[in-house]
Parts: structure tokens; C-alpha cells; sequence
């Protein structure tokens, strides 16, 4: 289970005014939950997600994976995450296989287990094709690919997901769809960012709307869009929009 409280994340900008990015947020995430953390441009939710993947450390607040405090024990607990997005690099002149078992060795696995939890990856992914080929030559869906193996390859009980079908295309995008469904386990949670609806309808169990670092709403689909008196996500969305675009009285 995740738990998140008060979360609140402050940064300066050039003349040192604070921005606050985050702003108290609180939200339980069950174990075999995907939860869709959703927003316009600017709504906070790359902010909470580094939070949570102990990339940053917040102002204020706490997040709570499975007992243990994320930002007091953060080398501890980054064994349990994997983070996804779509602008990962990847190193060119390593091959698939070297990509992945690198990143199991910095989770600390043993050669061994690397070897078997690989083809496991590789046949879960489809990857046999192109596993021991550079990634230099891989397509944009064979990289993405990589990236969900390396994601993976510790078998993390807190899976996070910015943007991962950025920029893919419908065969490549349906093959990340497939897999987070896969992942899905009474003993994981996952946290699943994006801008396409239609993966929202398809994979969440519930939703955290966040606008301008607040939460707005949290729940299932449709009962968000009933406590906001809107038909679709998208209306909900311009709806905010249109209140930050609007001039001030």
C-alpha cells in the first residue's frame, strides 16, 4: 500500500519567490490498484511523481510504501520502485541485455537471478528479436521496450508510469497497455500519468485529478466526473483551463 500525506513540494524560482508545485496532497493507494494521476500542463503531476520516485524530496509531508518512509530510507526503498516515462535515455552502445542486467545490478541481483528474471522480460516484451542488439539500432517501440524491462527487472511493488506511450506508435502504444496490464497484482501499485482518455477508461481503478497542485477530485471515473457536474475528463479539463486562461476581475 502507498500512502501520501500533506505532501507539499516548494521551489524557487530566479528571484527567489516561491512556486509551489505540490500542495498538501493526500491520497491511499491500494495494493492491485492502478491509479491515474491526471492534469493539465503545469498541474503538479511530474512534481509528485519524482517525489515518489525519490528523485526529489518534498518540502513537507510523507509518502509511505508498505511501512517504510520513502524519504527517510530513500536508498532502501528505490529497490521497490520502478519509474517509467516516455523521455528515458537509453545508452547507445549497449546492447538490450547489457541495458537491462545493468540495471539489475545496481538493484543489487544476483547473476543468476538476472539471468532467468531476463528471459522472462524477453518473453513477456517479445523482445527475442532484437535483445542482444545495440540500442542505437532499435526502433522507437523496441526502446520503450528496453526501458520497461529495465523498469521491471526487480520486480518493484511500486510501478510508476509518466507519460510511457509518449511518442509511440498504435502497435508500439497497445504493447505498453498490454504490459500494464500484465503488471497489475494484488501485491503492486501503480501509478499511471498520461494525456490519452482513452488509456484512463481502459486501465485505472480510480483517479486523482490534480489542478495547479491541488487535488480536485479522486475516486473512480465516474464519480469524479459527477462531483464536478461533467460528462467526460476532457470537459473537466477545459473547464480548468478555461478558469486559468480566464482574465482576472
Amino acid at each position: 500500500m502507498l500512502k501520501i500525506s500533506n505532501l507539499r513540494k516548494v521551489f524557487l524560482d530566479r528571484k527567489s519567490n516561491e512556486i509551489e508545485a505540490v500542495k498538501g496532497l493526500s491520497l491511499d493507494v491500494e495494493a492491485g490498484q492502478i491509479l491515474g494521476l491526471l492534469g493539465m500542463n503545469g498541474a503538479g503531476k511530474s512534481t509528485t511523481l519524482r517525489m515518489l520516485s525519490t528523485v526529489i524530496n518534498p518540502t513537507s509531508g510523507e509518502a509511505i510504501l508498505d511501512s517504510v518512509n520513502m524519504h527517510e530510507d530513500p536508498m532502501d526503498v528505490r529497490r521497490s520502485i520502478g519509474f517509467l516515462s516516455g523521455s528515458t535515455g537509453l545508452y547507445k552502445r549497449l546492447t538490450a541485455r547489457e541495458t537491462i542486467s545493468w540495471f539489475a545490478q545496481l538493484n543489487g541481483m544476483t547473476k543468476s537471478d538476472i539471468t532467468q528474471r531476463i528471459e522472462e522480460i524477453v518473453e513477456l516484451l517479445n523482445m527475442s528479436e532484437f535483445i542482444d542488439r545495440k540500442c542505437e539500432k532499435l526502433s522507437t517501440g523496441q526502446k520503450q521496450k528496453v526501458n520497461i524491462g529495465r523498469t521491471i527487472i526487480h520486480n518493484p511493488s511500486l510501478l510508476i508510469l509518466d507519460e510511457a506511450t509518449t511518442g509511440l506508435d498504435v502497435v508500439a502504444k497497445q504493447s505498453i497497455i498490454d504490459f500494464i496490464k500484465h503488471m497489475k497484482n494484488d501485491k503492486r501499485v501503480i501509478l499511471f500519468s498520461t494525456h490519452h482518455m482513452d488509456e484512463v477508461h481502459e486501465l485505472c481503478d480510480s483517479i486523482a485529478v490534480l489542478n495547479k497542485g491541488e487535488l480536485i477530485g479522486k475516486g473512480a471515473v465516474d464519480n469524479v466526473l459527477q462531483q464536478q457536474n461533467c460528462s467526460t475528463l476532457g470537459e473537466l479539463f477545459g473547464r480548468y483551463a478555461e478558469k486559468i486562461g480566464a482574465p482576472q476581475s
